[in-house]
């Protein structure tokens, strides 16, 4: 049993990164092409159906793919934009819960209020992974990202939680809003609690306990898993410590990780994250037939389709609305917002509500919906809301998805002018950290500099290096450095660095060099063409 499970996984993994190399070539994002493929392959027959356990997609997916995503999140943006981000996060949530919960009752027949919160509670939060994923690539201001970043870290606690009520108001038949209002701020606060804590602990370890960065990288992957079980060991918000703990954490990386240990673990958790995201995704895909199959004949596919459509423009529509409205609402009556929505444009709020495509939290918590009650009575309408929890995900992974690209495109962004651009935002970062190694050794290390040749060397290089940092400065400012001058230089360099790696390679066959130091030049040559092409 084992074994064949193992096969199927390792099938499963491998098939994923044949169809992201599909994907790329044909040029489609890989969290649509992923959903397609296993909506294709589900209905294949003789294919074996594999079932998804929503606590394996809560425990075993959902921590560590948040705890990357509050890693790499800018706390600066965060909190320059918590406002509007609290706006998205949780009272988005809500009132799209509310319009679900009360348009369920009017419009699909057997539908509680009840019923309708646990629907808006499953497909109110969108999935920051599949917005980034389709927009890599395309240009948007800077704010979007943020706005979007950080609505994720928040938006799948706050729905988690009013799923969490409203599945226990249909189970037990008893609503307090009081006491909901109550149990909701307990179980967030208590989140981020326990996510500091935890935070605090591994700090501990990573800072003063002799680490390598082989253990630096290892504690990093255990982290979440201990902040979320811990959090809902003590019934709070998993969702909640794993972000707050993750923020910390981050915010000190500096601090507690070396250069080698923080490389490390990028270059580790950039895979695991793609391989977790390539396989939650196309499960999504996969889970459709069995949604089908149980779908009976009480309600014909026809009208459940109709009802998905239905809940998804609501959803859609109430999106457009909210922020529209709290951003001029907001900026109108207090000045300090403004600061908050600061360049937004319509043409930016279009792609922020545009972007709001839903993903794998929302097809774990429809499928962690109990088939049965007290194990007597079967869930009323179960199907029907997986069903229609599909229908949502994939109009908006999919048909938004393929369309956000042109959508972008043609409501043209204006640039923000009182930004700085990348490169010149770079040459002032790196005029500041010369001028500071230029002082350091003027002051600390005014004798190695006069007798010490490689001092002496290094201190030239510096001055050489300032004066030409300089020189590049004044030439932005002045304008004489135009789009296309900036793209032949990065193309040259790129060139330049393919010709120095070229030459590391030919290298490896010399005895003369260390194949160790080899590696470590062909590293500082990525980072250097990474440097290049994401500024582009």
């Amino acid at each position: 049993m084992l074994h064949d499970n193992l096969i199927l996984i390792l099938i499963l993994l491998l098939g994923v990164t044949l169809l992201v190399m599909v994907g790329q070539k044909l040029r489609i994002s890989y969290p649509i092409f992923l959903v397609i493929s296993g909506l294709i392959i589900g209905f294949i027959p003789g294919i074996p159906h594999i079932t998804i356990d929503p606590e394996i997609v809560f425990l075993l997916f959902l921590p560590p793919l948040l705890y990357e995503s509050a890693w790499f999140t800018s706390w600066k943006n965060f909190w320059e934009y918590k406002g509007a981000i609290f706006l998205m996060a949780v009272g988005l949530v809500f009132i799209t819960s509310v319009a679900v919960a009360y348009a369920s009752v009017a419009f699909i027949p057997g539908f509680t209020l009840a019923l309708g919160f646990l629907l808006g509670g499953i497909i109110s939060p969108p999935d920051a992974v599949a917005a980034a994923a389709v927009l890599k690539g395309v240009k948007i201001p800077k704010m979007v990202t943020a706005l979007l970043e950080g609505e994720s870290l928040v938006n799948d606690a706050s729905s988690l939680i009013v799923f969490k009520f409203a599945l226990a108001t249909v189970v037990t038949g008893t609503f307090v809003m009081q006491i909901a209002m109550v149990d909701f701020l307990t179980v967030a606060i208590g989140g981020i609690v326990v996510g500091l804590a935890i935070g605090g602990i591994f700090y501990v370890i990573h800072r003063w306990l002799p680490t390598t960065e082989n253990i630096d990288t290892v504690l990093t992957l255990l982290t979440p898993y201990f902040m979320y079980i811990v959090a809902e060991h003590f019934k709070t918000s998993g969702v909640m410590a794993v972000v707050s703990g993750g923020l910390l954490l981050s915010s000190q990386s500096h601090i507690i990780l070396t250069s080698n240990s923080r490389v490390k673990a990028v270059s580790v958790w950039s895979a695991i994250t793609f391989m977790l995201n390539g396989v939650v995704f196309i499960l999504i895909g996969l889970a459709l037939p069995d949604i089908v199959n149980g779908l009976g004949a009480e309600y014909p596919i026809s009208k459940a389709i109709g009802y998905g459509i239905g809940i998804t423009f609501l959803a859609l529509l109430v999106r457009f609305l909210w922020l529209f409205s709290t951003a001029r609402i907001t900026s109108f009556f207090n000045k300090k917002t403004r600061v908050r929505y600061q360049g937004m444009t319509w043409h930016s709020s279009m792609v922020i509500v545009y972007a709001g495509m839903r993903g794998v939290v929302s097809l774990a918590a429809a499928l962690s919906i109990p088939v049965m009650i007290s194990g007597q009575i079967p869930f009323p309408l179960r199907n029907l809301i997986l069903f229609i929890t599909f229908v949502v995900i994939f109009i908006t992974l999919v048909l938004q998805g393929l369309t956000l690209p042109l959508v972008v495109k043609l409501l043209k962004i204006p640039e923000m002018k009182h930004k700085l651009s990348e490169q010149e935002q770079t040459n002032q970062i790196k005029l500041k950290l010369i001028d500071l190694s230029l002082d350091k050794l003027k002051a600390d290390y005014q004798y190695q500099c006069t007798h010490n040749e490689l001092m002496v060397n290094l201190k030239s290089e510096l001055q050489h290096s300032l004066a030409e940092k300089k020189d590049t400065i004044q030439a932005f400012k002045k304008g004489d450095i135009d789009k296309q001058d900036l793209k032949a230089y990065h193309e040259i360099m790129v060139d330049l660095i393919k010709v120095q790696r070229d030459e590391l390679h030919h290298l490896k066959s010399n005895k003369d060099f260390d194949d160790d130091i080899i590696r470590k030049e062909e590293w500082r040559l990525d980072l250097e063409e990474l440097s290049i092409t994401s500024s582009d």
